[in-house]
C-alpha cells in the first residue's frame, strides 16, 4: 500500500508540475481506498510526507474496486496554480 500511495502522490506531483503548480497548490484532495480501515495508517504516513497535516481539505472514500484489480488507492485533487504563493 505504501508503495502505491507514494507512486500515486508522485504522479500527482508530476501532473501538477506540468500545469505550473505544486502540491502546495492543492486545495482539495479525495482518495479512494479498497481497504479503507486496514490500510489508512500506511496511506496517512505517505500523505503526510508530501502534504501538510491539516491542509488541504481531504475526503476519504472506501470503494469495492478501482480501475485495475491490483490498485489499492486512487487520488483525485483540485489545485489552484499559484495559490500557495504570498
Amino acid at each position: 500500500m505504501a508503495a502505491q500511495a507514494r507512486l500515486a502522490v508522485e504522479g500527482l506531483k508530476q501532473t501538477l508540475a506540468a500545469a505550473a503548480a505544486t502540491l502546495d497548490d492543492v486545495v482539495e484532495l479525495t482518495t479512494f481506498h479498497i481497504d479503507l480501515r486496514g490500510e489508512m495508517e500506511q496511506f496517512v504516513k505517505v500523505k503526510d510526507e508530501y502534504l501538510p497535516r491539516n491542509y488541504p481539505a481531504w475526503t476519504i472514500v472506501g470503494v469495492t474496486q478501482l480501475a485495475l484489480p491490483e490498485l489499492r488507492v486512487e487520488i483525485r485533487a483540485v489545485a489552484v496554480a499559484g495559490s500557495s504563493k504570498d
